[in-house]
């Protein structure tokens, strides 16, 4: 690791089936992104990889490696969306992210580090696994699985489904009543965002005064604390709360939660479940073309 930008860990698909013992899923950010970026590469679409944030870093391969660098718009040395060779002492160097917030550098064989329950994630909030539960610093070395070279590149595919710049970016939700409160404002991304949860500013929500009873908390609600102002839980979310849940991001869209910036605008738009469930049907036939 020659320089990890401004924060690189390692994260696969994550650690599911903990939160009666309060460890959230955690995983990629962009889980789409990540699940392209490997099978492009030529792995499971699970496998380990490292997710960069906003600013990229520079990688030195000490062995031939195929790769491929999917996710945010990441001005490199390298074409996005495409397996590659790079060649033993090659670097692969990342800068800024033009767009977008999260990028995934996916290394045939993938990311090697000791699982923690059954998953290579970094759990940034609690230092739980990845690389010694932290993210990666200058002089890291990070292992990477053996591969059988395979004259099956270069892989390219157009990231279908993965949001480009504009104003604003729309969520869609599935919502228990009418969500018209929140689908009829535009909100902006606060800088206090992180893997926890997505911080929304806005005109504030009305929400129920009285007490409520602690409960199960899932990826992608959206709870409305005292102050009205939303907040959608992300892949590090505490898993229960008190405060009242409104909607929830639909699946096909939490890849964009990922990618989401500060001072970025977002809509939503309240979608029925069969809607939602077409639309990741979608999502998911577009992914296995990569294959």
């Amino acid at each position: 690791m020659i320089s990890p930008g401004l924060l690189t860990t390692v994260q696969d698909l994550g650690r599911p089936g903990y939160a009666h013992l309060g460890i959230s899923a955690c995983g990629a950010a962009d889980a789409l992104s990540l699940r392209a970026g490997n099978l492009l590469a030529g792995n499971a679409e699970g496998a380990a990889a490292l997710e960069i944030t906003l600013a990229g870093g520079i990688f030195e391969f000490e062995f031939e490696a195929v790769v491929a660098l999917t996710g945010a718009d990441f001005a490199a040395n390298i074409p996005m969306w495409t397996a590659v060779g790079v060649k033993a002492g090659e670097q692969v160097r990342c800068g800024h992210a033009r767009w977008g917030a999260r990028g995934y550098l996916c290394v045939r064989g993938g990311v090697e580090v000791p699982l923690v329950l059954g998953s290579a994630s970094t759990h940034v909030m609690t230092g739980l696994g990845g690389l010694e539960g932290r993210a990666l610093k200058r002089g890291d070395v990070v292992a990477c699985s053996a591969y059988t070279p395979q004259a099956t590149f270069p892989r390219r595919c157009m990231p279908g489904g993965i949001g480009e710049p504009g104003s604003p970016v729309l969520i869609r939700v599935t919502a228990p009543t009418s969500a018209r409160p929140l689908c009829g404002t535009t909100w902006e991304v606060q800088p206090d965002s992180d893997r926890m949860g997505v911080r929304l500013r806005g005109p504030g929500l009305e929400r129920h005064t009285g007490e409520m009873l602690t409960e199960g908390a899932p990826l992608g609600a959206i709870q409305v604390p005292p102050d009205g102002q939303p907040i959608i839980l992300f892949v590090e979310h505490q898993t229960t709360g008190g405060y009242p849940k409104i909607a929830n991001v639909i699946s096909a869209d939490l890849h964009a939660l990922g990618q989401l910036r500060a001072r970025e605008q977002v809509r939503f738009e309240q979608v029925s479940m069969d809607a939602a469930l077409t639309l990741l049907e979608a999502q998911e036939e577009w992914l296995y073309s990569v294959a």
